[in-house]
């Protein structure tokens, strides 16, 4: 290890401050413990003669620092039936605007404590309609509380911008439907469309009208894609659909051989996305989880990042996952040596392939990000320099 890089390693401190760049985050999978029960225990309906009746979801547990546990212990469980009870839970929720409004708002507001300054968060409208809501309206709840929690960020002195991504489910039929949605928001702070849930059965081409629609209209999507399935899925996102990134992508490494002599060697479909420098939205922890790798230390994300492809990190679902992007970014420290200067790369990917326009993103680039990490290595280089000067002083 060089001096350089001594210099350049993060403290955990330096972690959280320094400005970070989120493509892949899911709402209903960052809610706040806290908020979770307090919501639960609004949802109880009455019924014609006003008698209260249980609430409308059941928690395995009512105090917050135990349910949190119980979320991550679930997610960790191998079980995909306890995995996807969690959803239920979170989403069971997020049934009503108010409901909405804040989840949204404590999200923003999350995310730039951690020092996030621009992100792009997903939800599915058609899972939040239980509750008599229309498509619109949670689009415009679910709105108005990321513009919230932006506000709320900033009498904190903080900064963050956030984006909506409107998702489709997979197995469902209302994709197109959803992308229409999308548009119609797009001047309002929906700055894309995705399509989520399982990938084996389900293929992106299902969905085939959403996708040419999108296209037609001049308008952004991610495909979550080659996070358990594979290349097939992969090549089907890219070649059929004409995804702009890949949701997790992380499959692309079945692609990649690495002889015994170090030598790499890259298949057609990993070459064609390093070199269309096409966005995978790589989550670490999360990956753990759903067994896409099995350490952090051998998750591809180390040589995809030594290969330049156009890799960014992300945290997927931060309450399952009990990650942040401070998390993400410390594990990789550890587990790879990364500097302040691979911090800065992957930051500036992630900026790079928003959906926001491009001079929006020049600007948050040059003006946030680059100076942002300018100011936290040039931390160290004063602390290096004084301890010299003092240690020069105290030998004479």
């Amino acid at each position: 290890m060089t001096s350089q890089t001594i210099a350049n390693t993060p403290t955990p401190d330096q972690i959280r401050r320094a400005p970070k760049v989120l493509l892949h985050d899911h709402l209903d999978g960052g809610l706040r413990p806290g908020t979770i029960v307090e919501l639960a225990r609004e949802n109880v309906p009455h019924s014609p003669n006003g008698v209260g009746g249980a609430p409308i979801t059941q928690l395995p547990d009512t105090d917050p620092e135990k349910l949190g546990v119980w979320f991550r212990e679930a997610a960790d469980s191998g079980s995909l039936e306890r995995y996807l009870e969690t959803f239920s839970h979170t989403v069971g929720v997020m049934q009503t605007r108010d409901a909405l409004v804040r989840v949204a708002a404590e999200c923003a507001e999350d995310l730039a404590a951690d020092g996030v300054v621009y992100a792009e968060v997903r939800y599915a409208p058609e899972q939040h309609l239980e509750g008599g809501l229309g498509l619109e309206e949670v689009v415009e709840a679910v709105t108005e509380g990321f513009r919230e929690g932006e506000r709320r960020a900033r009498e904190n002195g903080q900064r963050i911008r956030v984006g909506a991504l409107l998702t489709a489910m997979r197995h469902a039929a209302r994709a197109l439907e959803i992308a229409e949605l999308a548009n119609r928001y797009r001047d309002l702070g929906v700055v894309g469309f995705d399509i989520a849930g399982a990938e084996a059965g389900y293929p992106p081409t299902r969905h085939l009208d959403a996708f040419e629609y999108l296209k037609r209209e001049n308008n952004h999507f991610t495909i979550h894609a080659g996070e358990a399935f594979g290349l097939p899925s992969i090549w089907q996102a890219l070649q059929w659909c004409g995804a702009d990134r890949l949701g997790h992508g992380v499959r692309i490494i079945d692609d990649i051989q690495v002889h015994e002599d170090g030598r790499v060697e890259l298949g057609r479909l990993a070459s064609y996305v390093r070199d269309k420098r096409i966005p995978l939205e790589l989550c670490p922890s999360s990956n753990l989880q759903t067994g896409a790798a099995s350490s952090y230390a051998e998750h591809p994300i180390g040589l995809l990042r030594r290969l330049h492809f156009r890799a960014t990190v992300n945290t997927d679902n931060r309450l399952m996952s009990h990650t942040s992007m401070s998390r993400e970014f410390e594990h990789l420290v550890e587990a790879f040596g990364y500097t302040l200067d691979d911090m800065q790369w992957f930051s500036v990917n992630a900026m790079k392939s928003s959906f926001i326009p491009f001079d929006e993103r020049l600007a948050m680039i040059n003006d946030v990000i680059k100076p942002g990490y300018a100011e936290l290595k040039s931390e160290w280089l004063f602390r290096q320099t004084a301890s010299t000067s003092g240690s020069g002083a105290s030998e004479s």
